[in-house]
Formats: structure tokens, C-alpha cells, sequence
């Protein structure tokens, strides 16, 4: 039976020191950030969701209660930690952008293969761990439309996968999705028939725009 799935990267995020986060508590969603969130709950709502399956972690879990309240009804909400962010990203989190590869000389390796350092996932590792749930949500429940809420550099990394394309780094990062955006996938007999990229959703427009725009 054919099965669809949302594969939805969590919203944007308040981080106004722009550091990288990965595992750490305290980087909840921005006001951009939840109104994302419940544009993708908008944009779902025709779509006979069933259940939202989600990473963990803050941010992915405060996307998907926004998404789940956006809904005509809520569904389940179940934390699923195969949907985590990269494990790599314990070894470099909590500093700045620009000093990663200042005070993490691993990063070099890491950008090099994934796999090689201690803690690190290749790629088939990192996106495999987001299809097989996703093909389990299918076997347990076929038939029954589904969003995953997960994180970037997983969902990419699946989506190398799903495409056939070469396992390295720069295809991780030449197709990717956006905060808010999603990979529309169909599952049947644990095979993946299609996959399909919706980008984030437009932001509402401000009141005054509106007005202005209903007056002209």
C-alpha cells in the first residue's frame, strides 16, 4: 500500500551568537522560526496527517507541536532518536561558525570522509537511520500520511541516498533543505517509488501590506 511521508527539517532557530547548537538545550524556535513551523502545519492540513514522528531535541520537537496545532485535529506525536541530528555535530557544537575549523581540527577529516573520526557517521550511516524509519512508519502504519521532523545534515544526507548520488560531501550540500522545508516521499512494500522537494513556505504578508494591497 502507498504511503506518504513528510521529511521536514525543524524551523529556524533563535541564535543570535550564529553558534552551532547541534546537541545543546537552549535554542528554541524564532518568531521566523514558528511562524515557518505553522506554515508547514497550514500547508499540511489537507493532507490526511496521521502521526508526526520527531527528533528529540528542542528545536525538532517545537516544530512539530506547532505543525501539530495547525492541524483540523491534533494527531500523536511520538520523539524518535534515529531522527537526531548528525553525532558528529557533539564535537564541534557551542562555538561560532568561523572557529570551527579554527579550534576543531577534526572538522578537516570529517569534511574530507564522513566516518573516519571517532563519533562521526558516513553517509549512508547518517541518511540510512532516517529512511529506515521512515520505511518502518510506513510498514506499521500503511496507507497513513506521516511527517518526520529531523535536521538538516540528515535529511541531505538521505536524500543523497534516495537519489542514487555519490556519497561525499559536496552532493550532502548541492540539494539542500531548507529550515521548514521538506522531502515529499511515497513508500510502498518498503520501496521508495518518488521523492519530491516542497521548499519552506512564504511568510505571511505584514498587515499594512495587506491593506495596502486590498485598497489598490
Amino acid at each position: 500500500m502507498l504511503t506518504r511521508l513528510y521529511l521536514i527539517r525543524h524551523a529556524d532557530v533563535e541564535n543570535p551568537k550564529r553558534l552551532l547548537y547541534g546537541f545543546l538545550d537552549g535554542f528554541p524556535l524564532s518568531a521566523k522560526g514558528r511562524e515557518q513551523a505553522a506554515g508547514v502545519g497550514r500547508r499540511l492540513r489537507d493532507s490526511g496527517l496521521r502521526r508526526i514522528v520527531h527528533s528529540p531535541l528542542e528545536r525538532a520537537n517545537e516544530t512539530a507541536s506547532i505543525i501539530c496545532e495547525e492541524l483540523p485535529e491534533p494527531v500523536p506525536m511520538t520523539p524518535e532518536p534515529d531522527l537526531r541530528e548528525a553525532d558528529f555535530s557533539r564535537y564541534i557544537q557551542g562555538l561560532p561558525y568561523w572557529q570551527i575549523p579554527l579550534r576543531r581540527p577534526l572538522w578537516f577529516v570529517h569534511k574530507a570522509r564522513r566516518g573516519l573520526v571517532p563519533g562521526d557517521e558516513p553517509t549512508d550511516r547518517l541518511g540510512g537511520r532516517i529512511i529506515e524509519v521512515a520505511r518502518r512508519v510506513a510498514r506499521e502504519h500503511p496507507g497513513e500520511p506521516a511527517a518526520l521532523v529531523s535536521h538538516a545534515d540528515p535529511l541531505q544526507a538521505a536524500w543523497v541516498l534516495l537519489d542514487g548520488r555519490p556519497q561525499n560531501e559536496r552532493e550532502i550540500y548541492r540539494k539542500q533543505v531548507d529550515r521548514a522545508g521538506m522531502l515529499v516521499i511515497d513508500i510502498d512494500s518498503d520501496r521508495v517509488l518518488a521523492v519530491n522537494y516542497e521548499p519552506p513556505p512564504k511568510p505571511a504578508p505584514e498587515p499594512e501590506a495587506r491593506t495596502a494591497a486590498s485598497s489598490g
